[in-house]
């Protein structure tokens, strides 16, 4: 039986950009500001763990956001100054800070957003994100989400960087020189270490969530959220699996971009977040391949030689028509 479970953050849906912008940087904030950053990051891991815990998930996942919020608050140092000072290490020294929730921190503090609680509050807006990068307005985010397929700032930061940002219309060499500058100086100070290899899940587990997490929906057996973002009715449609393998915490949900419903696979595409302690969080995509040898195949993106070797069914039909834009 299905159940909506994203009520719980009513009053928490204020632009929370505006709370960083009143923040320039950590030398010029006065004490009662930085004690106001560290609350609000640690409303927002809150926030994350009350919706966790209506959406059924994990109670250590809940207890590690909770640790971290009571530690941020309890600070004697402004989180940014940390951050702008000692980086990433400085975060993750934080007591019940490891490094999934530091990059939490500091995407908060780079950019105003989290992007894992705006899609567990079903309003994830990757256009908005790439707003947040100097050279990137509305029209050229948008341009950015529909041909480069991309959602977060990593991505668009390897896109500038191989040449495929500069190809794009409405780009150039100098605004993608200056996008890469934007992006150095958002990034740099809160950059986390660069993943080792198997610091991802294999391909073999991702496809079972997606199998996990497609069965389970056309069941009917998943908790629902309502999404912001193409949905006029507010109607709870969209379901949302927290499962685990392992040390592996997991979070799926279908698409709900833009582009997904564009292309009509708001029923097909499945966002996959992953956590285990210790480990940056990360995130892939699930999708049936239309072209080539692994056409009908499952993939998951950016990993499809991987996925050729196992061959997955596509997506059963899901409960309900699809949501149009």
């Amino acid at each position: 039986m299905t159940s909506p479970v994203n009520a719980l953050d009513s009053g928490a849906n204020g632009d929370d950009k505006k709370h960083l912008r009143r923040i320039p940087n950590a030398s010029a904030a006065k004490p009662a500001e930085k004690a106001r950053d560290n609350e609000w990051i640690a409303d927002r891991l809150r926030l994350a763990a009350t919706l966790l815990t209506a959406q059924h998930a994990n109670v250590f996942r809940v207890s590690a956001y909770r640790h971290a919020a009571d530690s941020i608050q309890a600070l004697d140092t402004g989180v940014r100054t940390l951050a702008e000072t000692g980086g990433h290490a400085a975060l993750e020294a934080i007591p019940g800070v490891g490094r999934s929730i530091a990059g939490a921190i500091a995407e908060m503090l780079s950019t105003g957003r989290w992007t894992f609680l705006e899609n567990l509050k079903g309003f994830a807006d990757p256009e908005a994100l790439f707003c947040s990068v100097p050279g990137v307005g509305p029209s050229l985010a948008r341009v950015i989400h529909e041909k480069l397929h991309i959602e977060t700032l990593g991505d668009l930061e390897a896109a500038a960087a191989d040449g495929r940002l500069g190809r794009l219309p409405g780009f150039g060499t100098r605004r993608a020189a200056m996008v890469r500058a934007g992006l150095a100086s958002l990034l740099a100070w809160h950059r986390p270490p660069r993943a080792e290899p198997g610091e991802e899940p294999a391909v073999g587990v991702l496809l079972d969530v997606d199998r996990e997490y497609r069965e389970r929906a056309a069941e009917g057996t998943l908790g629902l959220i309502a999404p912001r973002r193409f949905n006029p009715d507010r109607a709870a449609w969209l379901p949302v699996l927290h499962t685990e393998r392992g040390e592996w915490h997991f979070t799926a949900m279908y698409s709900n971009t833009a582009r997904a419903h564009q292309l009509g696979r708001t029923s097909d595409w499945v966002v996959i977040y992953f956590h285990q302690d210790g480990k940056p969080e990360g995130r892939r995509t699930v999708v049936t391949e239309i072209h080539g040898t692994s056409h009908g195949r499952r993939v998951v993106r950016g990993r499809e030689m991987e996925s050729q070797t196992l061959a997955v069914a596509p997506p059963p039909p899901r409960h309900g028509a699809d949501r149009e834009a």
